[in-house]
């Protein structure tokens, strides 16, 4: 896949309970800095499922590339950026930052203030061995107070109404690979994320040595606050120019 010659390619991979859509309010700005933008549609299956798929994303394209993932996105990113050689910076949104070994429970249940998971309901799917598996939704009734609690009231239920589910086994199954250990990474923390809460950000970021940036924000962030995001990723991509 080529790219513009002398700018990364900005590579956005969102979350649980959100689709491709969720970064429409940075891509405009992406592109007018000039670099190349693809949203990942990340299938939210399993976090090695998904990471391989992203890696494939990664592999076809030509030059630099930095990516930037929200929420569970970012795990996904961790493991499909770790030892990619075009990769210049990771970005993570309101994000976990797992080490290997950890799962996303143990991170959520560390520090106080994480409510989205109160909300969460699982429902049967059939997995790929035949068998039946849970995935998780977010109950539409409390969907903007806990995910999308700074989005216009209208936006929310239309969020609500198009979440994409993640299965059960990728929030409970452990990190395997850490991409921020061997590449230069920012995290913006909402501060009034209620999925994952600012103290928790904070020390995930503080652990990885990652540029911490802090906004006033739900965790629908990438939807409430664009610019702010945008912002974090081009200085990321400035930073890390090849």
């Amino acid at each position: 896949m080529s790219t513009t010659p002398g700018k990364q390619t900005i590579v956005l991979v969102h979350g649980a309970y959100a689709d491709s859509s969720s970064w429409n309010g940075s891509i405009t700005a992406l592109r007018e800095a000039g670099h190349p933008v693809i949203a990942a549609a990340n299938p939210l299956r399993s976090i090695e499922g998904d990471a391989a798929y992203v890696r494939s994303l990664l592999d076809s394209i030509d030059g630099p590339i930095v990516v930037a993932g929200h929420s569970y996105g970012g795990v996904v990113m961790s493991h499909a950026a770790d030892g990619h050689p075009d990769v210049t910076a990771l970005v993570f949104v309101a994000s976990f930052l797992p080490e290997p070994g950890e799962n996303l429970v143990d991170l959520v249940g560390k520090f106080p203030g994480a409510r989205l998971g109160d909300a969460a309901q699982p429902v049967p799917y059939p997995a790929a061995d035949g068998t039946s598996a849970p995935e998780l939704y977010i109950d539409q009734e409390q969907f903007h107070e806990l995910f999308a609690g700074d989005v216009d009231a209208d936006v929310a239920l239309r969020m609500a109404a198009t979440q994409r589910p993640l299965a059960l086994a990728a929030f409970e199954a452990p990190a395997t690979r850490a991409a921020w250990k061997s590449i230069e990474s920012w995290a913006l923390s909402a501060r009034q994320d209620l999925a994952i809460p600012a103290e928790l950000s904070r020390f995930m970021a503080d652990r990885a040595g990652a540029h911490l940036v802090e906004v006033d924000a739900s965790h629908a962030v990438t939807v409430s606050q664009p610019r702010a995001v945008t912002d974090v990723i081009l200085e990321a991509a400035r930073k890390t120019a090849r």
